[in-house]
């Protein structure tokens, strides 16, 4: 009886820690955001400042509009290396509208989202009908949309957008409720994104094709549909960071987006989305591009060079990955002791 009841204290004891671990590595993107605010607050007076938010606002809503559409797709298994190239092309496109067609707002962002929404669909497709490999085909794309960019604008820039389309600059520049509009743009797509994801049918697919793809193709689920949503929806995001940060800088280049691709993966990886698929959320995307864009601009403070910010991204992503690999470890090595001391708990 003794023997019995000490086991029990151990199992519980386990449990707790257990319990404990797994809480912290799931929300370790929450607990380096914190740090990170501590330590640059410490290190540079000005970052701590209204001035500096509002900034670091505009940079972050960049990177969490891509991490949301990077999401969709790591979710379903599969990923997206062409949402930087995308964001540079579609730039581009609703640069030429309004610089050579004399095409509204309107018109240059209805380009842009359907050029881009046609390289989703190409992906798509390629992964889906033709077979080919998420990586290879987005590789593929990423080199086709930024070879189109260059082609479309002869490697040059469409300057002053707004002069010829006043109402252009308020996309990138302009305030709603005092808010820069970026940034309401971002919390509209993450509002509409995670009801998605989580509230209705397509969500609920997404997450069993990652899970287990073959499992939902037995279970009914049109798994090419399934797919070629998320890269639609990737496509779209990119489009979107492309013509605001044409907005914001007046100016279409087709150099823009370059390395996109990698604060996208990083945000979402870091915010605890697997790369293996089916496991992750919006809000930890979020959370993750925030870690992001507050790591780049605290270093851009504290004068690091850029060539290291570049090794660092490359470095939290590596880490982000190697984290989430033990944090499935060590899910699956405590199992019996979160499943013994509460049986219809889930972890």
């Amino acid at each position: 009886m003794a023997t019995m009841l000490i086991l029990t204290q151990r199992d519980r004891l386990a449990s707790s820690s257990a319990r404990t671990a797994l809480m912290l590595l799931r929300g370790r993107a929450l607990v380096v955001l914190a740090l990170l605010l501590i330590a640059f607050s410490a290190l540079t007076p000005v970052f701590f400042t209204a001035n500096n938010f509002a900034i670091l606002s505009k940079h972050v809503s960049l990177s969490a509009i891509l991490a949301i559409g990077m999401t969709f797709t790591i979710l379903a298994g599969g990923i997206d290396l062409s949402v930087g190239s995308v964001a540079g092309l579609s730039g581009i496109i609703a640069g030429l509208v309004i610089t050579n067609y004399s095409g509204g707002t309107l018109a240059a962002m209805a380009a842009a989202i359907g050029t881009a929404l046609f390289v989703g669909l190409l992906n798509g497709i390629l992964v889906v009908r033709a077979g080919v490999a998420p990586f290879i085909a987005t590789l593929g794309t990423l080199y086709m949309a930024r070879g189109a960019a260059l082609l479309l604008s002869s490697g040059r820039t469409f300057p002053n957008l707004a002069s010829r389309s006043p109402t252009f600059e308020q996309i990138g520049q302009g305030t709603l409720l005092h808010t820069p509009i970026p940034v309401c743009l971002m919390l509209v797509l993450y509002v509409a994104a995670a009801f998605l994801t989580s509230r209705t049918p397509i969500g609920r697919h997404i997450y069993a094709v990652g899970g287990n793809e073959r499992a939902a193709r037995l279970a009914g689920i049109d798994v090419g549909r399934v797919k070629l949503v998320t890269y639609l929806a990737s496509a779209l995001c990119a489009a979107l960071v492309g013509i605001i940060i044409a907005s914001q800088l007046d100016a279409a280049h087709p150099a823009t987006g370059e390395s996109f691709e990698l604060n996208a993966i990083a945000a979402v990886v870091l915010g605890g989305t697997s790369l293996a698929g089916g496991r992750g959320s919006i809000t930890g995307s979020l959370i993750g591009a925030c870690v992001i864009g507050v790591l780049a601009d605290g270093l851009v403070m504290l004068g690091i060079s850029e060539f290291w910010q570049i090794a660092i991204k490359g470095a939290v992503i590596v880490v982000a990955v190697a984290l989430d690999q033990f944090q499935l470890r060590l899910q699956t090595r405590l199992l019996p002791y979160l499943l013994r001391s509460n049986p219809e708990a889930g972890v």
